[in-house]
């Protein structure tokens, strides 16, 4: 008896669950898969490789233009102010290109062009245009008459210079043109700010050995009081500030 219930003791210790010793990790369950997840992180991966070879191919697809490196007044060529550079093609700009220089070379800005600025189609023509309440005079000057190595896009001011109330006639002039005989006896400059748009090169005299033609840009509304004193060649051009 006293075995059996020993035998049956030790039988109920062994149907007992066992407990995990110490240290020993319980197992985890299984992970839950996200196939959505990866999916778009490969697209993700795809999209931005597919983007850095396009920008890698875009930045080898670069064109010869021109850039000018001075700047280019109304009706003035580009000459040899001009460099080349590399840009990116575009065929929504209409760049001149660098080997389109000589042509370039033979048409006329139509407005002012600065510095830096590359060259479109645009900017140049076989003519020059006016900008709007504006006009072009033409000066006969003498040595003296203006300062020397006045240049293209030079800012002057035109006074009127000479004897201008010495006779009848000329008074009767000067009543007659109004605010040119005024500025002929106060000292103020007929035109205050005018815009040098052609000078002849040096030993280029369409007149004499002495005289130099310019011409100027200025506002439509001195215009008539600058060529009326031109045409008597009372005119002497002054630099002013702002060149």
């Amino acid at each position: 008896m006293k075995i059996q219930e020993r035998t049956g003791a030790g039988n109920n210790r062994s149907s007992a669950p066992a407990q995990p010793t110490t240290g020993e990790r319980l197992p985890s369950p299984p992970r839950e898969r996200k196939p959505a997840l990866a999916a778009l992180a490969v697209l993700l991966i795809l999209v931005g490789a597919l983007g850095a070879t396009m920008l890698v191919l875009r930045a080898g697809d670069r064109v010869e233009v021109v850039k000018v490196t001075s700047d280019i007044q109304p009706g003035e060529s580009v000459g040899d102010n001009v460099a080349s550079v590399l840009v990116a093609d575009d065929a929504g700009i209409n760049y001149v290109r660098w080997n389109q220089l000589k042509t370039l070379q033979g048409l006329k800005a139509k407005s002012t062009i600065y510095k830096g600025t590359l060259v479109i189609g645009q900017m140049f023509g076989t003519e020059a245009d006016v900008p709007a309440g504006k006009a072009v005079v033409g000066l006969s000057l003498k040595e003296g008459q203006y300062p020397e190595g006045i240049e293209v896009g030079d800012l002057v001011a035109a006074y009127q210079v000479g004897n201008t109330g010495s006779s009848g006639s000329n008074s009767e002039d000067e009543a007659g043109s109004g605010s040119t005989g005024s500025a002929g006896r106060t000292g103020a400059p007929i035109v205050e700010e005018a815009r040098v748009t052609k000078v002849p090169a040096t030993g280029d005299s369409t007149i004499s050995s002495t005289n130099k033609r310019v011409t100027v840009t200025v506002d439509e509304s001195d215009a008539a009081a600058l060529a009326r004193a031109a045409s008597a060649n009372q005119v002497a051009l002054v630099k002013v500030p702002g060149n």
